[in-house]
Order: C-alpha cells, then sequence, then structure tokens
C-alpha cells in the first residue's frame, strides 16, 4: 500500500523538530542521571563489601590478595564521592525534567492546532506564540544554560511516532475526532496501561529485595548472638544494611508509588472519556464533542506531566545526592586515617628493618674483616709461609744468576762496574766517556723497540 504524501506545514514543522530535540535531551539525561545514580549505590553497597573482606581476610593468606583489597576499599568510596559531586554539580536541578515539559506542552499544543483549531486562520500565529513560550520557560528552568544536540533525524521521531506504517498518524494532517481518537487518545491509554504493569512489576521487585535484605539481617544477627563465631558472622549485618538501604534509596529515587497512583489515575480518566467516545453516534460525534474530547485528554495529559515532575522533583530533593554521600563520605574520612597509620607503620617497619640489617650486615663484615685481617697476620708470621718466601728469594736470585751467564752478562757487568766505579754518570758527564761506557756493554740479539 502507498504511502500518501504529506503536506509539511512549516510551523508543524519547527514544533515537530524543537519537541524532538526536548524530548530526545528528556530521555538522554533521564539515562544519565539514573546510571549515575545506580552506580553511587552499588559502590556505596562494595564499600560495605570491602570492608568486611578486608576484616576477616587470614592472616598470611595470600598478602597481595589483602593489599588489592584495601587498594579497591580506598578506591570504591572515593569514586561514590566524585560522582556524588557530579550528580550535584550537573543534574541537581533536574533539567531533564524541564525539558520533558517543554516536550509535552509542544505535543499539546500541536494536537490543539491539528482539531480544536483546524480551520481557524489565526492557529499557526498562536502555535508560533506558544513555541515562543515554551522555549523561554525551558530556557529560564535551565537556569539560562541551553545546552542541547540539534535534533537532525526524521519528524515525528521515532520510534514514539512512526508514520510510516499505514494508518498511522503522520503529524501534519489535520484530525477529525476518530482520528484523534486512534492516533492519540487510545495510543496514551494502551501506553499507560502497558507500563503501569511494568512499574508495578518493578515496585514489587523492590519491596522483596527490601523485607529479604533486612530479614537476612535480622537472621544473621540471630546468628551472631547465640553461635560460636559470633565476630566473625556478626559483621555481615553491615552489608545486609547496606543493601536495604541501596534499595530503599532506588525505589525513593524512581518514586514508584507515586507513579502507579499517577498512571492509575490517567487511565481511569482516559478510559472515561474513550467510553463516552464509544458510547456516541455517529451524528453525536460533533465537532463540540470533539472539542470537548480533545480538551479533556489533553488537559489529563498535562495533568500526569505536572505531577509527574512534581513528583520527581520532590523525589530529588527528598533524596539528596549530599545524604547519600554521607555514609561514603564517613568511610572515606575513615579510610583516610586508616591509610595514614598504615603508611606510616609501613614506613617506620621498613626504616626499623632495614636498619636492623645494615647494623646486622655491618657487624658481620666488621667480624669478617677482622678475622681475615687475624688470620693473614697469624700465617705471615708462621714458619712455613717465612720458609716458603725464603725458599721464594732463592729461586728468583738463582734464575737471574742463571740469566745472566746465558747470555754472558755477568763478567762483563762486574768488569765495566770496576773500571768505571769512580765515574759519576749524570747531566755533565763527557760525551766520550759515555760513548765508551755504551760501547763496553755486551750486545744481544732482542729486537730494540
Amino acid at each position: 500500500m502507498a504511502v500518501q504524501p504529506v503536506n509539511v506545514t512549516p510551523i508543524l514543522e519547527v514544533a515537530w523538530r524543537k519537541f524532538a530535540q526536548y524530548d530526545d535531551t528528556s530521555v538522554k539525561r533521564t539515562a544519565s542521571f539514573t546510571r549515575l545514580r545506580r552506580w553511587i549505590l552499588i559502590f556505596g553497597v562494595l564499600a560495605t563489601l570491602l570492608s568486611i573482606l578486608t576484616t576477616i581476610y587470614p592472616a598470611g593468606f595470600y598478602p597481595l590478595g589483602l593489599f588489592a583489597l584495601k587498594i579497591l576499599l580506598v578506591a570504591s568510596p572515593i569514586i561514590a564521592s566524585v560522582l556524588a559531586a557530579i550528580g550535584n554539580e550537573y543534574y541537581s536541578t533536574g533539567d531533564w525534567l524541564v525539558a520533558r515539559a517543554g516536550a509535552e506542552e509542544i505535543l499539546r499544543d500541536m494536537y490543539l492546532y491539528r482539531t480544536i483549531l483546524k480551520g481557524n486562520p489565526k492557529r499557526r500565529e498562536w502555535l508560533e506564540r506558544r513555541l515562543g513560550r515554551v522555549q523561554r520557560a525551558v530556557f529560564r528552568g535551565m537556569n539560562g544554560e541551553l545546552v542541547m544536540e540539534t535534533f537532525k533525524g526524521n519528524v515525528p521521531p521515532k520510534p514514539r511516532f512512526n508514520p510510516a506504517e499505514p494508518g498511522n498518524d503522520n503529524g501534519f494532517d489535520d484530525l477529525t475526532g476518530d482520528e484523534y481518537f486512534n492516533y492519540r487518545l487510545r495510543n496514551e491509554l494502551q501506553w499507560h496501561e502497558k507500563k503501569i504493569i511494568g512499574k508495578q512489576k518493578e515496585r514489587f521487585r523492590l519491596q522483596v529485595s527490601i523485607y529479604i535484605s533486612g530479614a537476612l539481617g535480622a537472621i544473621i544477627a540471630a546468628i551472631a548472638t547465640f553461635g560460636e563465631a559470633a565476630s566473625n558472622i556478626a559483621i555481615w549485618v553491615a552489608l545486609t544494611a547496606s543493601l536495604t538501604s541501596a534499595f530503599s534509596v532506588w525505589q525513593q529515587l524512581k518514586n514508584l508509588e507515586q507513579v502507579v497512583r499517577n498512571y492509575s489515575k490517567v487511565i481511569m480518566e482516559l478510559g472515561i472519556i474513550s467510553d463516552h467516545w464509544k458510547n456516541l453516534e455517529a451524528e453525536e460525534r460533533t465537532q463540540s464533542e470533539v472539542n470537548r474530547m480533545v480538551q479533556s485528554t489533553e488537559n489529563i495529559l498535562w495533568s500526569r506531566n505536572v505531577e509527574y515532575i512534581k513528583a520527581m522533583q520532590e523525589a530529588l530533593r527528598d533524596s539528596s545526592l549530599d545524604k547519600e554521600a554521607e555514609l561514603i563520605n564517613n568511610v572515606i574520612a575513615e579510610q583516610r586515617e586508616a591509610d595514614a597509620r598504615f603508611r606510616q607503620a609501613l614506613t617506620d617497619s621498613i626504616v626499623n628493618k632495614t636498619s636492623e640489617e645494615l647494623d646486622k650486615v655491618t657487624a658481620d663484615l666488621s667480624e669478617r674483616f677482622d678475622e681475615i685481617l687475624g688470620t693473614l697476620a697469624e700465617e705471615a708470621s708462621s714458619d712455613v709461609v717465612q720458609a716458603e718466601l725464603a725458599a721464594m728469594r732463592e729461586a728468583i736470585q738463582e734464575f737471574s744468576e742463571k740469566i745472566a751467564q746465558k747470555f754472558g752478562l755477568s763478567n762483563s757487568l762486574d768488569a765495566i762496574k770496576e773500571d768505571y766505579k769512580d765515574v759519576a754518570v749524570g747531566g755533565e758527564t763527557p760525551r766520550g766517556v759515555l760513548n765508551d761506557l755504551l760501547a763496553r756493554f755486551p750486545k744481544t740479539e732482542e729486537v730494540k723497540g
């Protein structure tokens, strides 16, 4: 089935793009904020678990494992505190709620433009003024910092709207009563009916988790009271208490109870309007009835949006990131003191051990040196060593005489010594005397140089 061409109205094109920008910003910022809060709670519970594991770690069992646990224990609360600081800095204003309010208000105005105001020559100016008003309100709500990515996709945006499918709202044509009922009222009713089931299941899971962790803590406390290994068991109560607190904070953050009530009211009111429209005969579905249905539906949906924003803002105020980080900050402070004591003890231990080892090595070396010196002196003065030294001197003298006799040097040298005993050899000796002296020395066959 071919898709009919859409007559794109410029003002609706602008409105849809502005709606898509606010809607996309709200979805992304909400997801980012939710992840941030989840990680803060996870690191809070992790810090408690690591503290317990560090306390009960067996002595002498893989020292590197204990060191790693201490490193993680120091890091986890620090990371949680940094995340809490980031949350306070960039999410405390609830700007995603402001963007959500702007998107829903623009969506309401577009449906009013296409239904109640269709055929009105001034509706384009009306929608333009409304868009300006919404944008200024969003700007003020975000404290003058309108940091948003420009929406570059097709409008109406998917997956919330899919005009490519036959029978779906294309987002630009004027709507009849039946079209508004199908595209807006019934879709919103079905969306809320599906959504409330998921919210109720999530609330039930959180409540069960809170009950289980609380009961588990009570059981551990009872076992520790009457058991033998009380100290090692009782410490786990801290972990169950941390889990219970984390689940409670998460439930408060999601504000599921208020959301379920809000959605229930919307389902009831939209159901009443839907039943009334279905009960009308074809000739009774006049423009007045259409206007009444549109106005009632949009008022209910806008009231739901206002209630949701108010409830979430209250949840943000009641569940401050500073309060969540209070326990974490205490853990950090205690851990810093413990870490400082640990580093000082480690330094003292290293210095003392090094000093002891140096003293020991110095004493050993001194004793060894004295021992060696004493041995050498004793051995040098012994008869055996003295006899060996005398034998060595005789051997050297005998060897020198043999060499001299071999080369005929001994007699010649004695004669030269006798003839020139009165001659002083020096710088004043005549050249002729020196030449005669040198000529008297016996020649050898050794190569000079």
